[in-house]
């Protein structure tokens, strides 16, 4: 650790080999303390690369007891959160949304961090499980097509690194990580991040974490979602190669809402909102939910263009397809409490 860490003192970016070395002595707690904090530290003072953030997600994989790799393709739309937005759960209204246009969804997340409902909470108040075992999503994802991965039970390794970001009260590689992390072998993926000077670089990393298609996106209002209150800059990885864009709402037919317009509240608030959507209530937050769906599908590759991914997304929603997926997994949990499963 000593020779990395006398690198980045240097301001000299580790590899992807030594990042992924000194990440596996930081969550089996090879090292001390004084010393995670100071690669912590030291990372974000120099900035992360590609390749830092490429290791360090390796190496926290390889601690998942969750990994799985399905012969069907699969994708994720997550976010980093950490926008201060206090929106409403957008990406996992999304999801099912997403899921209801037939494509398959391993939905990565976690209780509320820097917002007041985090997508767990929420999908808990709904009566959704968060326990689910490896096989258990591996089986909502092909009889379903949409499964819930609760972070902290598919990456135990990150509670070695709990107290260290708590203490540091700064913003680490960690806060970027989040979505690159899900435990399902993804081909796809969406992914919101409320930095718009990483959205380059993290279009890099899902290319070297292999992703064949992939939408980043940084909305307007520094968002980690699309948003319809003005310009959306987007990367979209595709064949290898890496595009930027510039979306309005207009551009796609949607209305201009503000940011404002679409603050959720506790869980209860937003499960509320969530279900209005899934059953067709017009508004700031289905249009929203149109616009971030139809991002995803077209990450997906199911269409050649946003427009049509909003098509699509329309028609999950108005013929039930998508509110079906999320009453599939309320059921299935109850079941599964019951011991009916």
């Amino acid at each position: 650790m000593k020779l990395y860490l006398q690198k980045l003192m240097n301001g000299e970016h580790l590899t992807m080999n030594e990042m992924t070395d000194a990440a596996r002595k930081l969550f089996s707690g090879e090292i001390s303390e004084s010393e995670a904090g100071a690669l912590l530290g030291l990372l974000a003072l120099k900035g992360e690369t590609a390749d830092e953030i490429a290791g360090l997600v390796h190496a926290l994989r390889e601690k998942s007891p969750a990994i799985l790799s399905l012969k069907d393709s699969v994708m994720d739309n997550c976010g980093t959160g950490g926008d201060g937005s206090s929106s409403f759960n957008i990406s996992t209204t999304s999801a099912f949304v997403i899921a209801g246009a037939g494509i398959k969804v391993a939905k990565h997340g976690n209780r509320s961090v820097s917002s007041q409902t985090g997508s767990a909470d929420v999908l808990e108040y709904l009566g959704v499980s968060l326990d689910n075992r490896p096989e258990e999503t591996e089986e909502l994802l092909a009889e379903n097509g949409i499964a819930f991965l609760f972070a902290p039970h598919v990456h135990p390794a990150m509670k070695a690194v709990m107290k260290v970001r708590r203490d540091l009260r700064v913003p680490t590689i960690f806060n970027l990580i989040g979505p690159l992390t899900n435990p399902v072998e993804l081909d796809t993926q969406l992914l919101g991040i409320y930095r718009r000077d990483k959205l380059k670089l993290m279009g890099e990393v899902l290319k070297q974490l292999g992703r064949e298609r992939a939408v980043v996106i940084n909305g307007a209002g520094f968002l980690d979602e699309g948003s319809l209150s003005g310009e959306n800059h987007l990367v979209i990885l595709e064949n290898g190669n890496l595009t930027s864009i510039t979306l309005r709402p207009e551009h796609v037919g949607l209305p201009t809402y503000s940011n404002e317009e679409i603050m959720g509240g506790d869980a209860e608030r937003n499960a509320h909102i969530m279900m209005s959507v899934l059953r067709g209530d017009d508004g700031p937050f289905r249009d929203t939910v149109l616009l971030n769906a139809g991002i995803g599908i077209f990450a997906n590759g199911k269409v050649d263009s946003i427009q049509e991914g909003i098509e699509k997304a329309k028609e999950s929603i108005d013929s039930g397809a998508a509110l079906a997926k999320l009453e599939y997994l309320i059921e299935r949990s109850q079941h599964t409490k019951q011991g009916v499963l």
